[in-house]
């Protein structure tokens, strides 16, 4: 079975529009997941899948967070740990009433438990192990363009509406030393280990050492909210060093690799 786009688009915009689009969370969700949709067909096609498998790519941004919108609604945040996991309750949302909401995107099988499992999955720290391929390789497509759209929210968006905390905050904020240590490890950190609000900001950067395809990596240089964030002012001296040194290290990782990193970036070491 194919998917409709068009009916897609129309049911998302149906579904979003029950919710307050007033609410910045919502809009930012509502924006994020059609962007997030159009990075996983890129990263798709870029892997060679076929058709019918990009088209799947590109349905399961938009379903990604189907969940977001409920858990704002009934909790006035986007953090997990202060309501519910937004992953598992879009599976929930989906697989409601005879997987009802789910069929008003797909009216036929084109891979539901593919979908349940690529969107019950997306934000966990790692997948499961024991996936097939196919599920696996959408899987890892989906989490990668999520997560190359996240440092895009993170520049585009008031701090505030994001983080549980303001712009004076994060300015004023030291790091946690095993943060750091993440970092220079080339490892994605764990939730529990982001104590500070400059935490938050590398925690979004680390997302990078995570990303499975090249092409995911390429577009989250190319779009260059990566330095953005990496170049954010701290006024805490020992912040404002650690950034810099990531800062450094980032684009001299990112030549090593082959991809085009601006030169202005290169000469901070």
């Amino acid at each position: 079975m194919e998917v409709d786009r068009k009916r897609v688009l129309r049911e998302f915009r149906g579904y979003v529009g029950a919710y307050d689009m007033r609410d910045p969370k919502i809009a930012l969700k509502a924006a994020h997941t059609v962007r997030v949709a159009r990075l996983a067909e890129d990263i798709a096609r870029a892997d060679g899948l076929d058709d019918h498998d990009v088209d799947l790519a590109w349905l399961l941004g938009m379903l990604h967070d189907i969940g977001r919108f409920e858990q704002v609604r009934r909790f006035g945040t986007f953090r997990d740990a202060d309501s519910v996991s937004h992953a598992a309750l879009g599976v929930e949302l989906l697989l409601g009433n005879g997987r009802a909401l789910l069929r008003r995107f797909a009216p036929d099988d084109v891979g539901d438990d593919l979908i349940l499992e690529a969107v019950g999955n997306h934000s966990s720290y790692e997948l499961p192990e024991g996936l097939d391929d196919r599920t696996l390789a959408l899987s890892q497509i989906l989490r990668d363009a999520d997560k190359v759209d996240i440092l895009r929210v993170n520049c585009e968006t008031p701090v505030g509406d994001i983080y549980p905390f303001g712009e004076d905050a994060l300015v004023e904020s030291g790091m946690s030393p095993l943060v750091e240590t993440y970092f220079f490890a080339h490892r994605t950190i764990p939730t529990a280990e982001k104590s500070l609000p400059a935490d938050m900001i590398v925690g979004h950067v680390c997302l990078v050492w995570g990303l499975t395809r090249r092409r995911a990596t390429e577009l989250a240089v190319a779009q260059g909210y990566l330095f953005r964030m990496l170049g954010r002012h701290f006024d805490h001296p020992a912040t404002s060093a650690a950034m810099a040194r990531m800062r450094y290290h980032m684009a001299s990782w990112l030549a090593g690799e082959g991809l085009a990193v601006p030169q202005s970036e290169l000469a901070l070491g």
